[in-house]
Order: structure tokens, then C-alpha cells, then sequence
């Protein structure tokens, strides 16, 4: 049986429309299989209900999987270079309404280099440029892509590079100290650049003790003396960017994966979160309309889900249409207590004294056995 952890005041409902928009359950199911799971233990406990699929994603890993799940479509495989420049396979996502979704991790993920290999001081974000380039080659009209889990803090200059920017004097000073930047001139920026939609997950600026060198360096195997130089380059690509007329200055998301979202803003693409991304892609609004009950979750739910997460985007716009919002969650981490706020119920599927192995092994039949307590509860 599925543990209740939270239960708001609440009237008895008699689902009519319910909505499931769940996020991945990661290592257990993808949202599409959430989703399906979801459907099951819905039609076992209320077989005259109305089940609307909207599977969800934030921006980050899975997302291109979820959309062509959501809308139709095929993942392609394409040639691209890693965060070291050597070749790899790398797939992207095509919709059927013509959307392409690139997820930057599939080309300079920091989980595709082994730890022995993590450079941050060398790796680049060329090879997001080859996804690009094989999206548009696909014949996409509109590209999401979303940034997070990179290898690279080089702002986003090797990828600007390779789509037409200037780098002044010459590209040998990227493997340098950079203080002989002469400038980055963008006048022959590929302008489809422009016309991309960029989720991003955090707010971090470019610079500074919240920037992409002091905070996410680290992660990606920066000692205190790379993160010194990395914080060098990223103020020299800044004020070129500022000379050449793109003051990203303090702005929100600039220093996303290693200032990505730098060298995105100055291209004149808008960025956003990716869970909003994301329901406008899939439609997730006009599925709410008239809806009684929305099913989100994940597979662990902590104190960061309210912050740019699945399950606080769903909740919001739910709450938006007049929607109960239950949470079903793989596991609860500390601070879960903060999405009681935004939602009428959390419930952890399963029981939580199994090993890690059992419950990933069940977790679609958990979730549905959740799924359908909640439309009979």
C-alpha cells in the first residue's frame, strides 16, 4: 500500500478528468512510463474516469525522449564532438509538429567523461554546435535546447565559434589564459542561433561568488586555481561580448552549464525554465482545462522540487485550473515537506524500508497501486 505523507484538508472527489503529468522516475521509468503506470491504476480504481497523458521533463536528461513520446516523432542519431573534441554518437529528438530538442549533455555532458578525463580548463562547447547543426539539417523549424549536466565553463565561445562568431585574435587563445582576448564579433552569428528556445534549471549569473566558474567548476573538476582562471576567462568573453554590444551582465541563467546561457542571451535567444518550456510544448494547459485531479511526481521528491522542478511547474498551473494535485514520489529526501504548500497531497509509493534494487524493480507496479488508492481514496 502506498504511504500517505502528507494529506491537506480536502473535500471527497469523484474524479471526472484527470490529468497525468508526471516527470521521470529515474533508473525505474522513463515519463512515459510513468505515465502509463499512472493510467493503469486509474482505469483498476476509477474506470469511468477521463485520463488525459501529458509526460513531463524539466529541460534536463530525458527531456528529448519525453517530447517525442509526448508529440510523435524519432530520436536521430548524429555525429558530434565530445567536450574534448573527439567524436561520438549523440542523438537529438524530432517531433512531429516540427520541434527539435537537443539536450547539450548528449554531446558535452560531464557524465560522458570519466573522472580521470574531466578538464575544465580544456573542454569546450563546440560540439553542442554539431547537435545544432543536425537539427536544422533534420529540417526543424523551431529547437529547444536544454543545458545543464556540461563539461565546459568556456561561456559558450566554442560553440559561438563553430556557428559563425569572430573570436579575436584567433582561437588558439581558447586553450589559453584568455587575457589576450581581443573581442568576439557575432556579426556572422548563424541567425537561427537567435530563433532557439533555451530551458534553463538555475538563475546563476556569469560572474561572481554565484557565477558559472565559482559554483559549477567544482563539479566538473576545477581545483581552486582553475576555478581562479575560469572566473579570468568568463569576465574577458563578458566584456567582449559587452564591447561588441551583448551586455549579459548579471543577467539571470547567464551562467548556466559553464555560461551557456551567456553566449545564448547574447545571441538573442530567449532562455526560460525548462519545466514551462516543456508544458507549452506538450500542451499541459489545455490539458488542466476542466480537469479534477492531476497526477505529477518523480522519483524523489526533497527541498529543491519547488524550485523550477515537474512537479512545482504542474502544481502552479493545476492550481491555475481549479485542480486537486497529488504528488506521487518514488522516495521523500529531507525538506520534502516544502511542495506541501503547493500541492493537496504527497504520496510515496511503495514501502520505504526496501533495498534501492526491489523498489527501482517495482516502481511502475507501486505507482499504479498508488495511482489507483488515490482516485478511490
Amino acid at each position: 500500500m502506498p504511504v500517505v505523507a502528507a494529506t491537506a484538508e480536502r473535500a471527497r472527489l469523484t474524479p471526472v478528468r484527470v490529468v497525468l503529468a508526471p516527470d521521470s522516475f529515474k533508473e525505474s521509468m522513463t515519463a512515459a512510463e510513468a505515465v502509463a503506470a499512472m493510467a493503469r491504476g486509474v482505469a483498476r480504481g476509477r474506470p469511468d474516469a477521463t485520463v488525459v497523458a501529458a509526460p513531463m521533463a524539466d529541460g534536463g536528461e530525458g527531456t528529448a525522449a519525453t517530447l517525442v513520446d509526448a508529440l510523435g516523432g524519432r530520436m536521430l542519431e548524429t555525429g558530434a564532438r565530445d567536450a574534448l573534441g573527439r567524436p561520438r554518437l549523440a542523438r537529438i529528438g524530432l517531433t512531429r509538429t516540427g520541434l527539435a530538442v537537443v539536450e547539450s549533455a548528449e554531446a558535452i555532458g560531464l557524465a560522458l567523461l570519466a573522472p580521470s578525463e574531466r578538464d575544465p580548463v580544456a573542454a569546450s562547447s563546440v560540439g553542442l554546435a554539431d547537435l545544432l547543426h543536425a537539427a536544422w539539417r533534420a529540417g526543424a523549424d523551431r529547437v529547444l535546447v536544454g543545458l545543464g549536466g556540461s563539461a565546459t565553463t568556456d561561456a559558450g565561445v566554442g560553440m559561438l565559434a563553430e556557428l559563425g562568431a569572430r573570436v579575436l585574435p584567433g582561437p588558439e587563445v581558447l586553450v589559453e589564459d584568455w587575457s589576450e582576448l581581443g573581442g568576439l564579433d557575432l556579426t556572422g552569428l548563424d541567425e537561427r542561433l537567435g530563433r532557439v528556445r533555451v530551458a534553463v534549471d538555475v538563475t546563476n549569473p556569469l560572474l561572481g561568488p554565484r557565477g558559472a566558474a565559482a559554483v559549477f567548476a567544482p563539479q566538473k573538476g576545477a581545483d581552486a586555481g582553475q576555478v581562479a582562471l575560469l572566473e579570468r576567462r568568463l569576465a574577458r568573453v563578458e566584456e567582449a561580448l559587452r564591447a561588441a554590444g551583448h551586455d549579459v551582465a548579471g543577467r539571470p541563467g547567464a551562467g548556466a552549464a559553464g555560461g551557456l546561457g551567456a553566449a545564448f542571451l547574447a545571441a538573442g535567444a530567449p532562455t526560460a525554465p525548462g519545466v514551462d518550456l516543456v508544458a507549452d510544448a506538450v500542451g499541459l494547459t489545455a490539458a488542466l482545462r476542466g480537469a479534477d485531479l492531476v497526477l505529477t511526481g518523480e522519483g524523489r521528491v526533497d527541498a529543491q522540487t519547488p524550485h523550477g522542478k515537474v512537479v512545482s511547474g504542474v502544481a502552479r498551473r493545476a492550481r491555475e485550473a481549479g485542480a486537486r494535485v497529488v504528488v506521487l514520489a518514488g522516495s521523500l529526501g529531507p525538506g520534502w515537506e516544502a511542495v506541501t504548500s503547493l500541492v493537496d497531497d504527497v504520496v510515496a509509493i511503495g514501502r520505504p524500508d526496501r533495498p534501492l534494487a526491489e523498489a527501482l524493480a517495482t516502481g511502475p507496479d507501486d505507482l499504479a497501486d498508488a495511482a489507483a488508492a488515490v482516485v478511490t481514496g
